[in-house]
């Protein structure tokens, strides 16, 4: 063997691995199916097949394990289809997408399970306080209550009103009639609640400032004489402010928008309906007002059209009066209206398109309707009855109008029902002479229920209103 073959002989032997081979490392596994281990490999083969073309390598005892394994990573995976070929964008390359949008649906499916599965929140099985209310008049007609911004709740008992703070939990008596039939019958608060209009038996209107109370003089509405706002020859039942305007409905029949900056206070009147008017509420955005009567007609009326008496929609679905109104505070074109003791049904308008969306059976006489504003629900007060669902108050979920639950032990009917500032109090007048408060509304509570923390604490009347 001349040099230059020993050179590269020893060559050879010095880039061979001959190390790894004659002591391989052991594995439990057989390795990636990528990357095979070192240990089924023959470095050695492999080395000579780069180097030498012509001598051909002996097989060693890894040399079959390596070639099968080869295959297997590199040919075919065990459902036969090969690994890492290209194959360009298949027909059906919207499965993943499809598949995505089905886990979606079935993650939503699972979170609707899990809300209908939750326990509903703690309905109140008993008052949080209750006022007596001596003198309070029994009448299904009347609207004798209004809770203002200001946190005061003004009533009228009788021929008196009178106004309770609920922050220092002191009464006021803002006046008292010394006339005799000549009582309040619509008491609202306005807007910022600084004025509390008040109609009375008589046909008459007036505005009380609260700060002061005392009537509004002559400075504020450009007169010299105590406001007294005139056009009814009948009593009012419903009052309802919509900004510097006071919207008054009358058993004569009409509905009156009265301007209170201007001498002049008559901006507009309406006769449609064919008895009293007991029923008024403005909308949220004040656009447009609802007026329900005694003749169990409902019109929908356009702020900007009242002048020319053409009303946007007239329902007649009702079978008895209509005096309980309610604008949704998430919804602006709906409208719950509740009916008298021959009809008894709680209608869900929709007042753009002018139809009926929800109709249903509370088998009982409805005097009030609020809505809640912390939850997609309505409440509803109710009286007379053919059964024994009288004197209670109703929660229905919207919009599906399921009864989520009912509560009060009210002997006699409920005559108002209203809602407090915050959206979690609401006060139903009672024709008992009592006042009645309820921590109905608000965020769900989670541990306790709600109604441990009131129950007994008044359960029985511990306060007079007057």
């Amino acid at each position: 063997m001349d040099q230059s073959d020993k050179l590269r002989l020893l060559q050879s032997d010095w880039y061979s691995p001959r190390r790894l081979h004659d002591s391989p490392t052991r594995y439990d596994f057989p390795g990636d199916r990528f990357l095979p281990n070192r240990s089924l490999m023959d470095l050695d083969r492999a080395h000579s097949l780069l180097t030498n073309k012509t001598t051909e390598f002996k097989s060693s005892k890894c040399n079959e394990v390596y070639q099968q394994k080869l295959i297997e990573s590199q040919s075919l995976n065990s459902e036969g289809k090969r690994i890492m070929v290209f194959r360009g964008s298949p027909k059906s390359s919207t499965k993943s997408i499809r598949f995505v949008d089905e886990l979606r649906q079935e993650m939503a499916a699972i979170s609707d399970n899990k809300s209908k599965q939750a326990p509903y929140r703690p309905i109140p099985k008993a008052e949080m306080k209750v006022f007596d209310a001596p003198g309070l008049m029994d009448d299904y007609y009347v609207n004798i209550m209004s809770w203002g911004k200001n946190n005061v709740l003004a009533v009228g008992l009788g021929p008196t009103v009178y106004l309770w703070n609920s922050v220092d939990q002191r009464t006021h008596k803002l006046f008292h009639v010394r006339e005799e039939d000549n009582w309040p019958t619509s008491i609202t608060w306005s807007e910022e609640a600084r004025t509390l209009a008040v109609g009375y038996t008589c046909s008459n209107l007036q505005l009380w400032d609260a700060e002061s109370s005392k009537l509004v003089s002559s400075l504020f509405l450009y007169s010299f004489t105590i406001r007294s706002l005139q056009g009814h020859s009948g009593r009012i039942a419903a009052t309802a402010w919509n900004g510097h305007i006071l919207t008054s409905g009358s058993r004569d029949k009409s509905i009156i928008n009265h301007d209170i900056r201007a001498r002049n206070h008559l901006a507009s009147c309406i006769k449609k309906h064919s008895d009293e008017v007991c029923g008024l509420k403005w909308s949220n955005e004040g656009d447009r007002l609802a007026s329900g009567g005694s003749e169990k007609q409902l019109y929908i009326w356009e702020a900007s059209k009242m002048s020319s008496s053409k009303f946007l929609h007239r329902f007649t679905d009702h079978c008895a009066a209509v005096k309980a109104l309610a604008w949704c505070p998430y919804q602006h074109n709906v409208l719950a209206s509740g009916g008298g003791w021959n009809d008894r049904c709680i209608r869900i308008w929709n007042t753009q398109k002018g139809i009926c969306i929800h109709s249903i059976e509370t088998k009982a006489q409805i005097s009030g309707l609020e809505w809640n504003r912390h939850h997609k629900e309505i409440l509803s007060s109710h009286g007379y009855s053919t059964g024994e669902d009288q004197n209670k108050l109703c929660l229905w979920k919207y919009p599906s109008m399921t009864k989520v639950g009912e509560f009060g032990n009210h002997e006699p009917r409920i005559i108002n029902l209203c809602q407090s500032p915050d959206g979690v109090t609401v006060v139903s007048a009672v024709a008992d002479e009592s006042l009645r408060f309820w921590d109905v509304f608000g965020p769900p509570t989670t541990g306790t229920s709600m109604a441990s923390d009131l129950q007994g604490l008044f359960s029985s009347r511990n306060s007079l209103i007057r």
